[in-house]
């Protein structure tokens, strides 16, 4: 009876922070979470695959918005893609017609962390014209930051924002990702081999990789604040994403995301540094609030290694 009490006392300790971890998902899926999804790199990111058009992507990206009931998703434009690829005219009247915004991604998604901020900053206004005629008396004024480089020096960082402020942006942070981008060249490749079975492993890995992000973020949010903030969902206008968009959007939903707008998401006070002209001790990410908290920042693992070997 000792000897089996003792295993029950180990059971009860080996166990016990397994259901607690179950207990927590299922509380996670049950409570209902706000998402912005917002989109990069409009009109053209990444390969596309043979008999595919730019204009297809951006037909499949906004019939899965419109079935999923997203209501209004920002695309971020680098308007030099219409030069260096014809065939993507008409990508950015597609998505307006279909009634969702613009906003900038600065005209060839320049580095700011590599870059002077006078280059960066002409770079930036060079994009405005297309933004305005798209939008016609709309509100374009968000940047998202290409790679999301904030400037490499605090002084670069606050000079960028004031700047920012001056040409009346707020910033389109990020506090949801999981590199959905990784998965759009090795697609293509796929596609060209005619690998049914590698693009079916790469659309198990794409959905898998988006609910560990979003458990992720969640995890953080909660060891944080004791809630969910609103978050900001970085995707890209990709081939591969256009395919995979119903499913994705249907996963969220299962696991209780309600799609609000860029502009409500950011109502939550997590985002008041988006607001500021001055570098401040606010995060503006998950991760840099865990940090600035001195909490040790988790592991998100997600297969790009792999991913890069697909079909070579």
């Amino acid at each position: 009876m000792g000897i089996e009490r003792a295993w029950v006392r180990v059971l009860t300790r080996c166990i016990a922070p397994l259901v607690a971890a179950t207990t927590m998902g299922a509380a996670q899926a049950a409570t209902p979470v706000k998402i912005a999804l917002t989109f990069d790199d409009l009109p053209a990111h990444s390969a596309l695959p043979p008999g595919v058009s730019r204009i297809d992507v951006a037909g499949r990206l906004l019939a899965a918005f419109h079935d999923a009931g997203t209501g209004p998703v920002y695309g971020f434009v680098n308007g030099v893609h219409e030069e260096r690829e014809p065939d993507s005219v008409g990508v950015l009247s597609l998505w307006r017609a279909a009634g969702h915004p613009l906003a900038n991604h600065t005209w060839s998604h320049l580095d700011l962390n590599t870059h002077g901020l006078a280059d960066w900053e002409a770079d930036l206004v060079r994009n405005e014209a297309l933004l305005q005629r798209h939008m016609a008396g709309q509100d374009w004024r968000w940047l998202r930051y290409p790679f999301l480089s904030e400037g490499e020096t605090p002084e670069k960082h606050v000079a960028a924002r004031k700047l920012l402020k001056a040409h009346g942006y707020r910033i389109a942070s990020v506090t949801m990702s999981f590199g959905d981008y990784a998965w759009n060249e090795p697609h293509a490749r796929c596609m060209v081999k005619g690998d049914a079975a590698a693009v079916a492993s790469l659309e198990a890995s794409y959905l898998k990789a988006a609910k560990d992000s979003l458990d992720y973020s969640r995890r953080l949010s909660a060891t944080l604040y004791g809630r969910d903030i609103a978050y900001v969902l970085l995707m890209h206008a990709g081939a591969f994403d256009a395919r995979v968009m119903p499913r994705l959007l249907k996963m969220y939903q299962d696991n209780g995301a309600k799609f609000v707008s860029l502009e409500e998401a950011e109502r939550d006070k997590f985002y008041a540094a988006d607001f500021k002209t001055q570098a401040t001790e606010a995060p503006t990410t998950l991760e840099n609030a865990m940090k600035a908290k001195g909490l040790p920042v988790p592991k998100l693992d997600l297969p790009f290694a792999e991913l890069d070997r697909m079909c070579r």
